[in-house]
């Protein structure tokens, strides 16, 4: 299978559609280490973005997939992958066959496995691969990638163009897997998200420093990344600019809770927690970063001083 290796032009162009917070930072790293990255995003905005970054534009994914053999995808939902890939202006339209295209979003299993097998009728490969961790860890190259599928040689070449660009990349086997992986991922991560906003009232009803208790909590036992990354936001009642908002939340739940039902597994901690994420839903702003769990909280008992203080600073 033809790599992503230098050539006496250089590297090969990797394609991006969706230039979003995780699809811009990846475009943002693959650029800096030498790609010619050619990008699609149905925003003109973020068209514009890319191009400052010195990224290639294309005026639709089918033009990616003229341009590259390798194509990453960084979707919102179910249509909107299944939009990049078919139709005339798809990318299945122009991909010639052995096209490798790294889906990196969060969406339905059963979804990413009706992609893969439309994919599969044209010869091209289609790999579940999405990405832990926030927005602001992509900008960092802080994340882990979860790479599954069934062709060595379309991860052989994954591989390549992800290591230094993500952390880690895991191969966690058969395609499917890497959704299934990053769904259980992300329950550990909307459960202590919930948890670190508990603790951060806590020490502040308590007469603490939250950001000492968060210092002194997230190097010991309790420590947990969602402390670390969204307790200093709770603190500061800051939660604009989002790395991840509480419409993804919203998305994710219903995900997690579909494919724990389907494997009979019970979560009685996740289902508390998303009463928690539904009732901030439904009060704040949906493009508001999940920290605004801790408006919830406020919400619930503020003290006898406070004047709606979180929903203020959350709308700031």
């Amino acid at each position: 299978m033809a790599g992503l290796s230098a050539t006496a032009g250089g590297r090969r162009p990797v394609g991006l559609v969706g230039l979003g917070i995780m699809g811009s930072a990846l475009a943002q790293h693959l650029i800096a280490r030498g790609h010619e990255v050619v990008g699609y995003d149905v925003s003109e905005d973020r068209m514009a973005e890319h191009a400052q970054r010195g990224g290639s534009g294309a005026g639709a994914a089918r033009e990616v997939g003229a341009r590259c053999s390798l194509t990453i995808t960084s979707l919102p939902s179910d249509e909107a992958l299944l939009a990049a890939l078919t139709g005339p202006a798809g990318l299945l339209a122009t991909a010639a066959e052995r096209h490798v295209v790294v889906e990196t979003s969060t969406l339905s299993p059963e979804v990413k496995r009706a992609a893969r097998a439309t994919c599969a009728a044209r010869g091209v490969y289609l790999l579940d691969c999405p990405l832990s961790g926030t927005g602001a860890q992509a900008r960092e190259g802080d994340l882990v990638a979860f790479l599954s599928g069934d062709d060595r040689d379309a991860k052989a070449v994954a591989t390549s163009v992800l290591t230094g660009v993500v952390r880690r990349v895991v191969d966690v086997g058969a395609f499917g897997n890497g959704t299934a992986v990053k769904l259980i991922a992300n329950l550990l991560v909307a459960v202590h998200n919930a948890a670190a906003a508990e603790a951060v009232l806590l020490a502040e009803r308590a007469g603490l420093d939250p950001r000492l208790v968060i210092d002194a909590v997230a190097d010991g036992a309790g420590g947990s990344r969602m402390l670390r990354a969204r307790g200093p936001l709770m603190a500061e009642r800051r939660f604009r600019p989002a790395t991840a908002t509480l419409r993804t939340m919203a998305k994710d739940l219903e995900l997690i809770e579909a494919f724990a039902r389907g494997q009979h597994s019970p979560t009685p901690l996740l289902d508390v927690t998303s009463t928690l994420y539904r009732a901030t839903s439904s009060l704040e702003p949906d493009d508001l970063d999940s920290a605004a769990v801790f408006a919830t909280l406020l919400r619930l008992c503020p003290p006898p001083d406070d004047a709606g203080s979180a929903t203020d600073h959350a709308r700031r």
